[in-house]
């Protein structure tokens, strides 16, 4: 028996959703990358960067190439880049909403009461 989309696309929203990750995935929209180029960029140890190479290959949002003895990670599609490119559009309308609202309390604070 198949799983429902909706639990198939939780689990994929649930890979996204580690920090780590999300900046691998934004390094990897950019251009392909040795796990080397990434270490210093994603800002933490080796062994974690690569667990979290491993949930994203397993979710099948990466994928790799040899060159030498050098691993090259890539984007298996380019659609990962725009889900990202999205979700900044996204935070960015939430938090100009966000922004708007703190204007507002602040204006209601210099104003008056009676």
């Amino acid at each position: 028996m198949s799983r429902p989309l909706y639990q198939v696309k939780a689990e994929f929203f649930k890979a996204l959703a580690h920090p780590a990750r999300i900046r691998i995935l934004e390094l990897l929209s950019m251009r392909e990358h040795a796990v080397s180029e990434m270490l210093p960029q994603v800002g933490i140890e080796a062994a974690h960067l690569s667990q979290q190479l491993s949930v994203l290959r397993r979710m099948n949002l990466v994928v790799t190439r040899k060159q030498g003895s050098t691993v090259i990670y890539s984007l298996v599609s380019p659609h990962v880049a725009e889900l990202l490119a999205v979700a900044r559009r996204i935070l960015t309308e939430v938090l100009a909403t966000q922004v708007d609202l703190l204007d507002g309390l602040r204006a209601a604070e210099d104003t008056p009461t009676r």
